[in-house]
């Protein structure tokens, strides 16, 4: 049985960038993510120890996006590892992290870098 949990647009403001001026002024950020685990037994029970809260899995997302980093890469690995690492029972992990104002030239809505992983 796969279960899904999804988080979809959810926006921070944070400081990734090559240019040093990304790091001091900023920018908005929007996250997709799609988290895969069996999750039946909170069906039956409606007990949040028999599933993934993901309360805290937005508790990690927003510490992890707090790190300047120059790579959205870099911040879209940290993000998977600790959410795998919290919650063993997680069996597929897909992020989206979408910049939306990146200073490059012509009009755009964003830049995106998307990660998959199964365990």
């Amino acid at each position: 049985m796969t279960s899904k949990i999804i988080f979809d647009n959810l926006k921070i403001y944070a400081y990734h960038g090559v240019l040093p001026e990304e790091t001091i002024i900023g920018t908005y950020f929007i996250l997709n993510l799609e988290i895969h685990a069996d999750l039946w037994k909170a069906t039956e029970t409606d007990d949040l120890n028999d599933t993934i809260n993901y309360a805290e899995i937005n508790a990690i997302i927003h510490k992890e996006m707090k790190i300047p980093s120059k790579l959205m890469e870099h911040v879209v690995g940290r993000i998977m590892v600790k959410m795998k690492n919290t919650f063993p029972q997680i069996t597929f992990i897909a992020v989206k992290m979408t910049k939306k104002s990146p200073p490059m030239e012509g009009e755009m809505d964003g830049v995106s870098v998307h990660f998959e992983k199964k365990f």
